[in-house]
């Protein structure tokens, strides 16, 4: 999967989707494309709008609000992978070690066939039982 299949899988066809799993390349490369234009609008506010506003520029807001909810849904897809409920994206709220735990489930392989979230991203062949 390169970057433009997996924003457009996460922007257009799994928006609001918080169910199923998604492999780490989908997660990683949306990760990627939402930094990479968050800091790409960041230089622009800062050009455009220098001294008018001093925390977040209009573009960087516009932009967190549109992939607010769809960075959210990929990471509970992603943890679905992995075999963890979407609902351990609260650990974000501890602010070093929530993020840490996170992004060791991130990285990791995901289940190998079926679980309890759906059928493995990849196609792969049932787990052994």
């Amino acid at each position: 999967m390169d970057m433009k299949t997996a924003v457009e899988t996460v922007l257009r066809e799994k928006y609001v989707e918080f169910n199923g799993r998604a492999q780490r390349a989908e997660f990683w490369w949306f990760v990627l494309f939402i930094f990479v234009v968050s800091a790409i609008l960041s230089l622009i506010d800062a050009a455009l709008f220098e001294g008018v506003l001093q925390d977040i520029g209009p573009l960087s807001a516009i932009f967190t609000l549109i992939t607010l909810i769809p960075a959210i849904a990929v990471t509970a897809r992603r943890l679905h992978d992995v075999g963890r409920s979407g609902w351990w994206q609260l650990l974000f709220l501890l602010p070093v070690i929530g993020f840490l735990v996170i992004l060791f489930w991130a990285v990791q392989k995901g289940t190998d066939g079926p679980n309890d979230f759906g059928p493995d991203p990849k196609g792969g062949a049932p787990a052994p039982a």
